[in-house]
């Protein structure tokens, strides 16, 4: 496994964080300064789905580092 590969694979574990963490939002995580500030600014609902689109793109080039 070559050094892309590595990285394709931890974007995709990566990925898999960012909607446990959309999901059950943990309050130590959820209330931290930077997404309060999303929060603050695009509301809980677009919070959310900023970060389902951010997991979405990170796994999407984790995949395409993969098969490449």
């Amino acid at each position: 496994m070559d050094g892309l590969a590595l990285l394709g694979l931890i974007l995709i574990l990566y990925a898999g964080a960012v909607v446990y963490i959309t999901l059950k939002k943990p309050e130590a995580i959820w209330n931290m300064a930077k997404i309060r500030v999303f929060r603050k600014l695009l509301g809980d609902r677009g919070t959310e789905i900023f970060f389902y689109l951010f997991a979405l793109a990170s796994a999407g080039f984790g995949l395409w580092l993969l098969v490449n």
